[in-house]
C-alpha cells in the first residue's frame, strides 16, 4: 500500500528584489566589495550620460532649426526726407542765333569766289562779295550773220542822218540870210510886213529841221552802238560792279555761295550772325506745352560743359506742327524758346546749333517730404510701400500727391527718415526678415 503521507515543504532562502539573489549571497557579495568605492556610483555614470546625450540631441536639433531657418532678404532702401518737390519737362533742344542775316543776290549777275571762310569776323559796311554782269552768250554762225547786218544797217542810217543834218543846216542858214533880209527891207519900208514874217517863220521850221534831224543821228548812233553789243562782247574795263555789303557787325555763319558762279536775284550768298547772343529752341509735346508759362525756370544740362546753366522761358510758340518719333508715330509738338541768363564762361564754346538737353520747370513745391517713386507701389485703388522696421518689411499705405519722373510727394503714411524698399520683388513681404544693400 502506498504511503499517502504529505511531503514536506520545502523552504527557499529569501531573494533580494533589487538584485535578485538570495539575501545571504548578496550580503556576501556587499561584504567582498572595496570600503573605498561609494555603493551609488553605477546609477551617477547612467545619469551623466543620459544628460550629456540629450544635450547633444538638443544642439543637434538647435543646429538643424538654425540651418532651416530662411535667410534675410537683400533689398535696395532709400530714405524719406525733405525736399523741394520739382516737375520738369526733360527734352532735347539746340542752340541758335538769336539775329541771324541771310544775305541774297539782290540783282541777277555773276558773282566771285567768296573770300570768307566760316567763322571770321565782319563789320557792318564790309564788302561781302562783288557782283558783274552776266557774260553775253556766244553766236552761232547764223546769228552773228544777223548781228553783223544790223551793224552794217545801224553804220547806213548814221551816214543818213549826217546828211539829212547836213540838208538841214544849209536850209536853216538860208532860211536865216533871207530872214535878215526882210528885216531889212521892212525897216527901209521896201517890203510888206507879212513877208518879214514868213521869212522869220521859214528860219524857225528850217531850225527845227536841224535840230530833228540831229536827233536822228543820236538814234542812230545809239542803235549802232546796240548792233556792235550784241555782236562782240564788252570789254572788262566797262563791266559794271555791284558790291554786297554786311548789314551789321558779326561773323560768318554759313558760306551758302563759295565758288564763283551765275546767280539768280534771291540767291543765298551767306548767313551772318553774333553767336554771343544765343537762345536755346526746345521742342515738347503739345500736352506738355500746355503746363508752361513764360518766364518759367529752366536748367540746360549735358551741353558740354562743366556746369549747369540757368535760363526762362522766353516764349512758348502759338503754333505746333507734326514729327515723327523714333518709333515711327506721328506726334504733335511746339516750340519753346529759352533765354540763357548769363553767357558761358571763358573758355566754355557754345555756338549755333549745339545740342543741348533742357529741364523746364512746370511745378516747384518747397519743404514737402518725399519719397523716390521705386518706392512706392499700387495697392487696390491706392498706393502702399515697405518700410524696413527692426530688420524686416512693413507693408503700409501710403498717401501720395503729385509725381515727376524720379519722386513723388508724401501726404500721408510715412514719416521723415524711414528707409524704404525699393522696387520690391515678389519674395518680399509683410514681415519677412530683410537685409540692407
Amino acid at each position: 500500500m502506498l504511503d499517502q503521507r504529505t511531503p514536506a515543504p520545502v523552504t527557499r532562502p529569501p531573494v533580494n528584489d533589487a538584485t535578485g539573489l538570495p539575501a545571504r549571497a548578496e550580503e556576501a557579495r556587499v561584504q567582498i566589495l572595496p570600503r573605498h568605492l561609494p555603493a551609488t556610483r553605477p546609477n551617477a555614470a547612467r545619469l551623466v550620460k543620459r544628460g550629456l546625450w540629450i544635450l547633444l540631441a538638443l544642439a543637434l536639433a538647435g543646429a538643424i532649426a538654425y540651418g532651416l531657418r530662411p535667410s534675410p532678404i537683400t533689398v535696395e532702401t532709400a530714405p524719406v526726407a525733405r525736399g523741394t518737390f520739382l516737375v520738369t519737362v526733360d527734352e532735347d533742344g539746340r542752340t541758335r542765333v538769336k539775329d541771324r542775316y541771310l544775305i541774297s543776290a539782290p540783282l541777277a549777275g555773276t558773282v566771285g569766289r567768296l573770300p570768307l571762310r566760316v567763322g571770321d569776323t565782319v563789320e557792318q559796311g564790309e564788302v561781302l562779295v562783288r557782283m558783274v554782269p552776266i557774260a553775253s552768250p556766244l553766236l552761232d554762225p547764223r546769228a552773228r550773220a544777223e548781228a553783223v547786218a544790223k551793224v552794217e544797217a545801224a553804220r547806213a542810217a548814221v551816214s543818213q542822218a549826217t546828211t539829212m543834218i547836213e540838208r538841214a543846216r544849209a536850209a536853216h542858214t538860208y532860211a536865216r540870210r533871207d530872214a535878215e533880209r526882210q528885216r531889212s527891207l521892212l525897216a527901209a519900208g521896201a517890203t510888206a510886213p507879212q513877208s518879214a514874217e514868213q521869212a522869220e517863220l521859214a528860219e524857225r521850221m528850217r531850225a527845227e529841221e536841224l535840230a530833228s534831224a540831229e536827233f536822228g543821228r543820236r538814234v542812230a548812233e545809239s542803235e549802232l552802238r546796240l548792233a556792235r553789243a550784241a555782236l562782240g562782247r564788252l570789254g572788262s574795263g566797262s563791266l559794271e560792279v555791284l558790291p554786297v555789303r554786311a548789314p551789321t557787325r558779326g561773323r560768318v555763319l554759313r558760306v551758302l555761295q563759295e565758288s564763283e558762279g551765275v546767280v539768280q536775284p534771291g540767291t543765298p550768298l551767306l548767313e551772318v550772325g553774333d553767336p554771343s547772343a544765343l537762345e536755346i529752341v526746345v521742342d515738347v509735346l503739345t500736352t506738355d506745352a500746355v503746363g508752361i508759362r513764360e518766364g518759367a525756370p529752366a536748367r540746360i544740362e549735358r551741353w558740354g560743359g562743366g556746369r549747369v546753366l540757368r535760363g526762362h522761358v522766353h516764349r512758348v510758340e502759338p503754333s505746333a506742327f507734326t514729327r515723327l518719333s523714333a518709333l515711327g508715330v506721328e506726334e504733335q509738338r511746339v516750340n519753346v524758346v529759352i533765354d540763357l541768363d548769363a553767357t558761358p564762361a571763358t573758355g566754355e564754346v557754345l555756338g549755333d546749333g549745339y545740342r543741348v538737353e533742357a529741364a523746364i520747370t512746370v511745378l516747384q513745391r518747397p519743404d514737402r517730404l518725399l519719397v523716390p517713386l521705386g518706392g512706392v507701389h499700387r495697392l487696390d485703388e491706392g498706393w502702399a510701400a515697405f518700410v524696413v522696421d527692426q530688420g524686416r518689411a512693413r507693408l503700409r499705405k501710403v498717401t501720395i500727391g503729385d509725381r515727376n519722373g524720379s519722386e513723388a510727394e508724401v501726404l500721408d503714411g510715412l514719416r521723415e527718415g524711414e528707409h524704404v524698399v525699393l522696387y520690391p520683388t515678389d519674395k518680399v513681404e509683410d514681415g519677412v526678415r530683410v537685409r540692407e544693400r
